[in-house]
């Protein structure tokens, strides 16, 4: 494995991290267990490309939350740019929670 993709890696890892420590307001998990994100692209060039997605396209954070993830992830040293794009595409059902985060809403 080249050094490069070992770091991309490494660096997708932190991303993951950082995601972990954002919540959405009206429910207490976190957005990657919620299963917001739907991907984490990382380049070589150490940019940055996270497509999530939003409870509901009302949702109240539909302004902040995007851009709270994109500071996030550009506060790391090793993130060079990093871009959120919001999808609908599939829209967010409670499928895509983990089983943490159900557990944690009594859904299981």
């Amino acid at each position: 494995m080249s050094e490069a993709v070992m770091n991309t890696q490494e660096l997708g890892e932190k991303i993951v991290q950082v995601i972990k420590t954002i919540y959405d307001p009206e429910i207490p998990v976190d957005i990657y267990e919620l299963g917001l994100i739907y991907d984490v692209f990382v380049n070589e060039d150490s940019d940055v490309k996270i497509l999530m997605t939003l409870t509901s396209p009302n949702c109240p954070v539909a302004e902040t939350l995007p851009v709270e993830v994109e500071e996030k992830v550009k506060s790391l040293d090793a993130v060079k740019d990093a871009e959120v794009e919001i999808t609908f595409d599939p829209p967010w059902t409670q499928d895509l929670m983990s089983e943490e985060a159900k557990l944690e809403l009594g859904l299981l």
